[in-house]
């Protein structure tokens, strides 16, 4: 289809006068800056990504800069900078990957904002077209979604059911649950358990669905036949420098005591009395969750995203560690080697617990963290001193420190600028000393 449209692929890179104008004439658009306009479909392609980016994780993200995504009439070049980005990533990265997650999530966004920008019965009709186009029968049987459902995108509590059939229609829903509603009315019912947000939420979720096996189908394709086009692979490369900036800018945690709080290498001298103590080795009862509940949360934020109370951005690991090098040789290391420290080894005579270890840090109930299942369940922030001194009273040995903050990360934050400041100033010393 691209090739169609461009003639030639080439034509990809070329600016584009169409483009530029409908993103000019976007009614917010902000164009004081050059940087602002994408200039080719390559460029679009990449703005797609950087919307995403910006959005999730900078504070002062500017919608005026991206006004253009949302103009009804960039439909036709959006469309081609959407399997530009879908081909490039296929062919360079797989479904597996980061990149892939990020692309297949922004596009459930993106739906959703442009759909933020309908009135209620525009709303309606496109949901109800695009559903229409996306379901092959009326009577859709909840195995149907096996693959968004196994994949947690799409909820089987969220969806009502009948027979083993999903119910999204009205004239459906009133059909089979008329007669049995008493005390209200069945439109309403219907309105409250399904209406537009489910029928909404369904299309979403299958677009997203459609688009990761789109980019799976073209990876495997592109493993049994001819070289990829140069330019996917430029544009490959150009879109994991987009994420790679947004971790530089956003993702490594900023803020903090003194603004000067960002990720970086563990320090031990730094942790508070409850992290050293499970560093240590737990002695006695309580190991499990002293190192899955407690320390796995704590030290993976402590290195990946310390600033994330102060920042209140929610961030997979991958966001911060994209290629998982420093789960693997820095976080785990640590966890293992305090588990091992226990008595008895925690994941000797409990290995089971690795999978809720990897469960803790977002990667699902699986042996290993793998970027494939990053999102089936949640990165755990790090308990509270409340919660600490509820469930694991034999950590909580206070200091001084303690009494002022409210969380070990805060204390951690704290020690590290404390430590860099008294650093600072014994370099001061030592400079006036040489002079």
């Amino acid at each position: 289809m691209i090739v169609r449209e461009l003639g030639e692929f080439d034509g990809v890179l070329s600016e584009n006068d169409d483009l530029m104008s409908i993103v000019t004439e976007s009614r917010s658009q902000e164009i004081s800056d050059d940087s602002f306009i994408p200039r080719s479909y390559f460029d679009l392609a990449l703005k797609r990504i950087e919307w995403y980016a910006k959005k999730k994780n900078d504070r002062n993200f500017d919608h005026k800069q991206y006004d253009f995504l949302f103009n009804p009439d960039i439909n036709k070049f959006d469309v081609i900078a959407f399997f530009l980005l879908c081909q490039a990533i296929g062919v360079k990265y797989g479904p597996n990957s980061r990149e892939s997650r990020v692309l297949v999530e922004s596009q459930g966004k993106l739906i959703e904002n442009r759909l933020g920008k309908l009135s209620k019965i525009e709303r309606n009709v496109l949901v109800t077209n695009i559903l229409n186009s996306l379901l092959s029968s009326a009577h859709i049987k909840w195995t149907f979604f096996e693959d968004l459902i196994s994949s947690k995108k799409l909820k089987l509590h969220e969806l009502i059911l009948d027979s083993g059939e999903i119910i999204l229609d009205k004239d459906d829903f009133l059909e089979r649950f008329s007669h049995k509603i008493q005390g209200r009315k069945p439109e309403k019912m219907y309105e409250a358990l399904i209406g537009d947000r489910i029928k909404e939420l369904v299309m979403i979720k299958m677009v997203m669905q459609n688009t990761e096996n789109y980019i799976r189908q073209v990876g495997e394709r592109s493993n049994r036949e001819i070289e990829p086009n140069p330019i996917l692979l430029e544009l490959a490369d150009k879109i994991s420098e987009v994420l790679l900036a947004s971790v530089q800018t956003f993702g490594q945690g900023s803020g903090g005591y003194g603004g000067s709080v960002k990720a970086s290498a563990l320090n031990p001298k730094a942790f508070p009395p409850c992290v050293k103590k499970v560093m240590e080795g737990m002695k006695s009862g309580g190991r499990n969750d002293a190192i899955i509940m407690f320390l796995t949360p704590f030290i993976s934020y402590a290195r990946l995203y310390p600033a994330v109370f102060s920042e209140n951005i929610t961030k997979q690991i991958s966001d911060v560690d994209p290629t998982l090098s420093i789960i693997q040789n820095e976080i785990l290391p640590l966890i293992f080697g305090a588990a091992e420290r226990c008595s008895p080894p925690l994941f000797e005579d409990q290995p089971q617990d690795k999978v809720n270890l990897n469960a803790k840090l977002g990667f699902g109930m699986h042996q290993n963290p793998e970027l494939k299942n990053e999102g089936e369940t949640t990165w755990y922030t790090p308990m509270s001193c409340e919660k600490v001194k509820i469930h694991l009273p034999s950590l909580c040995k206070p200091d001084e420190t303690c009494k002022k903050i409210g969380n070990p990360l805060s204390y951690y934050n704290r020690k590290i600028w404390v430590v860099k400041k008294e650093s600072k100033a014994e370099s001061a010393v030592e400079e006036d000393i040489k002079d």
